[in-house]
């Protein structure tokens, strides 16, 4: 059975987000994006009259809330540092299932110059902001000061994402599995030394 016509902006929109993550922005035609999809020419400019620019723009937020999810449910565990630790770890799975051609597609929005469609960066600058916001609640709740909270989470994001490209570029998950380790003791040490005792209470 053929895929409903309506269901082709959804397929369209988690193409772009798989093409981000294993060929970068630039490669991300709309072209590729309809091969990859299935889905009907003639519905690019019917659902995105935007183009290829808000193709890329919806793929960037639908990417970002997803790892944000992920983020946000961990928020709700009583151990952060392991809450941390299987957030790596799924990482290092997208890694090793698609023999590390899987990137993140924010950093493939981020990376690369988009003068033609300046607001892609400034999504990805909204997704990397949010998921900072997200690991600061958590740090927060279990009894860290909110500025050095902010600190870790922006140092995590950006630990993570540098070990992805590390971890691509060796064909190895040892660069995403040192930053792992290091990212645990130092939270473990940061939770050890924190003014309060224990969790506070979720808002």
């Amino acid at each position: 059975m053929s895929p409903r016509k309506s269901d082709s902006r959804e397929r369209m929109v988690l193409s772009t987000a798989v093409l981000l993550r294993e060929y970068g922005a630039s490669a991300t035609s709309i072209d590729r994006v309809l091969a990859h999809s299935g889905a009907p020419r003639g519905s690019v400019y019917y659902h995105f009259p935007g183009g290829r620019a808000q193709l890329i723009d919806e793929a960037v937020a639908l990417a970002g809330d997803f790892v944000a999810d992920l983020i946000e449910t961990a928020m709700r565990a009583d151990d952060p540092p392991e809450a941390i630790d299987a957030f790596f770890a799924l990482w290092r799975e997208r890694l090793v299932e698609s023999d590390f051609r899987a990137g993140c597609p924010i950093v493939a929005v981020a990376v690369e110059t988009n003068d033609d469609a300046p607001q892609l960066a400034r999504s990805a600058a909204a997704v990397f902001a949010r998921w900072q916001e997200a690991l600061t609640v958590l740090f927060v709740r279990h009894g860290l000061p909110e500025a050095r909270g902010r600190r870790l989470g922006a140092f995590i994001v950006a630990a993570l994402e540098g070990a992805v490209i590390m971890c691509r570029a060796e064909q190895s998950v040892e660069p995403l599995e040192a930053t792992a380790a290091e990212i645990h003791d130092l939270l473990a040490h940061a939770l050890r030394d924190r003014p309060d005792t224990g969790p506070r209470p979720m808002p």
